[in-house]
């Protein structure tokens, strides 16, 4: 089971075979996966990059799996996995307390820790996917159709305010850089400034009418998008 979009995740395993087959069965269904073998890499790789999921090793060197869940749950929203021999009804209620999100035990099936994956990074996105169409809250994205509607009526966006679109509601509650966006939504050959990033929001707030509120401007940061509390 593929996905239309690359989501990039980190897997902090220290079994090196365990370690190489997830990424592998990963890397074949779309995902873009960086891989550590302790934990306290693991908290570099956090810092350097944005994350869609982490999935974590219980028991590694450095800063154990526990620790590392810590450590990111003090700084970013981003949903975590454990993966533990420890699977005793103890020891997951205080993996879900520490702050994971899922919680699979060892030995256990690469198709079934894929799926957990799948559905987690969809449910932290909020998008709601019927019938192919991306649902947040009164608008509806329809990719087949690069259509949009606000409150049942269709929209006109150019194919840059789409894009646009589209990366934020997948990033949903996440700040966003000038520079990340450029990157993401405009490509490496994009050769202007960031600045452009301003000239387009602004357009796509305009487009987007009473559904502007959703896009936030984090001063001096970027920005966010927010869907109904």
């Amino acid at each position: 089971m593929t996905q239309d979009k690359q989501y990039r995740v980190l897997l902090a395993e220290d079994d090196v075979a365990l370690r190489s087959i997830a990424a592998t069965v990963f890397r074949k269904n779309g995902y873009e996966v960086d891989v550590v073998g302790n934990g306290d890499d693991a908290c570099v790789m956090v810092e350097r990059n944005q994350y869609d999921a982490i999935i974590l090793d219980i028991m590694m060197p450095g800063k154990d799996g526990k620790e590392v869940c810590k450590y990111i749950r003090s700084r970013y929203d981003v949903p975590v996995i454990f993966l533990t021999a420890l699977g005793s009804e103890n020891d997951i209620v205080a993996g879900y307390e520490i702050g994971a999100d899922e919680y699979v035990t060892k030995p256990y099936s690469t198709k079934l820790l894929l799926m957990k994956l799948n559905a987690l990074i969809t449910r932290y996105r909020g998008l709601l996917v019927k019938e192919g169409r991306i649902v947040v809250d009164e608008i509806v994205i329809e990719p087949a159709r690069r259509q949009v509607t606000v409150n049942g009526k269709k929209i006109e966006v150019s194919p840059k305010e789409y894009d646009l679109l589209l990366f934020f509601v997948e990033n949903k509650e996440r700040i966003l850089s000038r520079e990340l966006i450029l990157d993401k939504v405009w490509g490496d050959d994009y050769e202007g400034y960031d600045r452009a990033v301003d000239t387009y929001v602004k357009k796509l707030r305009a487009t987007l009418g009473d559904a502007s509120y959703h896009i936030e401007t984090v001063i001096k940061c970027g920005y966010m998008w927010k869907n109904k509390a």
